[in-house]
């Protein structure tokens, strides 16, 4: 059954994938893959590459995606016992955390300068950690410092959390958000040669990802702001077909 958070999963999904497509990510794909799987970019793009080639690639960037994922999660779940510790102070926390998610939009659109967001933040990596746990810390290290590629996106989805009533609810918020980052990432990551090609057409479009980015930020910041999200889940509701509550 459709629930109040659906709209919001549907937000956090579509941030991940922003997220992704964000032009100080994107762009940097290929070398973080070839990073993890430990084997040069010339190999990933061989067209008659090993079966274990393959194989190293598609299982070091499954580890690569769940080290990210468990840093989000439990960025998300500490968001949400905050935001229940602080439950008296929930309508200034949620349009306190909407205005910060209008500023963070407005400034991935390129229409404001927040100093602090545009340092590097990065954490770097010059030798990679050997094997499979190598791939799953660098996936916790690309969580935890990859700022402000993924910064003002995932901010907003962590405040957005942080007005959920359960640490449940925070938790599948931030799984929707790295679902969103993951799909992707491994499809790109199985059809690398393709991703190379496509994006040589789509690197110019990153100005106009950008600006998209800022207005769903906006968008979303507003309808925190507004506490619209209730009312959006409400219309959800009334489109779901019946036999699908009938299955519920």
């Amino acid at each position: 059954m459709v629930t109040g958070h659906d709209v919001s999963y549907l937000a956090a999904l579509l941030a991940g994938l922003l997220s992704f497509l964000s032009p100080c990510t994107l762009p940097l794909f290929p070398s973080f893959l070839s990073f993890v799987a430990g084997v040069s970019f010339e190999d990933l793009q061989t067209p008659l590459a090993s079966t274990r080639t393959r194989r190293a690639i598609l299982l070091n960037a499954l580890l690569f995606i769940c080290g990210f994922t468990l840093v989000f999660v439990a960025l998300g779940a500490s968001f949400s016992v905050l935001g229940n510790l602080l439950f008296d102070y929930q309508v200034v926390i949620r349009r306190a955390g909407g205005t910060l998610v209008v500023l963070f939009g407005l400034y991935v659109a390129g229409w404001l300068r927040i100093p602090l967001l545009m340092r590097e933040w990065r954490i770097e990596l010059h030798d990679r950690p050997v094997g499979y746990l190598g791939a799953l810390l660098i996936g916790m290290t690309f969580a935890a410092g990859w700022i402000p590629c993924v910064g003002p996106i995932l901010g907003s989805i962590l405040l957005l959390a942080g007005t959920t009533k359960t640490a449940t609810a925070g938790i599948v918020l931030l799984l929707a958000y790295s679902l969103g980052l993951a799909i992707p990432f491994l499809a790109s990551a199985l059809a690398l040669r393709r991703f190379v090609t496509l994006f040589d057409r789509y690197k110019r479009f990153l100005p106009v990802v950008s600006v998209a980015s800022g207005l769903f930020l906006i968008l979303i910041g507003g309808l925190l702001m507004s506490n619209y999200f209730s009312v959006l889940s409400g219309y959800a509701l009334k489109f779901t077909p019946q036999w699908l509550f009938d299955r519920l």
